[in-house]
């Protein structure tokens, strides 16, 4: 099964190896016919160096690292490939 990738932006990177991704989705509403915007936040893991607060990101899944944490921030090189 192929794994998501998914792009958002880092609203928190207080934690160790650790940033909190805002990943926003629109959709049309089935009934309203209405562009809806939802967002969710990610937990992501980061080695190193990682993105501040305001950068765009790519996040990949991946098997669980901790109780929240189930994706990981994709480098910028192979966010582009």
């Amino acid at each position: 099964m192929p794994k998501r990738i998914l792009q958002g932006v880092v609203v928190s990177d207080k934690q160790a190896k650790t940033v909190v991704v805002k990943v926003e989705r629109r959709f049309t509403h089935p009934l309203l016919k209405k562009t809806v915007r939802r967002t969710k936040n990610y937990h992501a893991h980061v080695e190193g160096q990682g993105p501040k607060v305001g950068e765009a990101v790519t996040i990949e899944e991946t098997r669980p690292i901790s109780r929240l944490k189930r994706w990981r921030v994709l480098p910028p090189a192979a966010a582009q490939a």
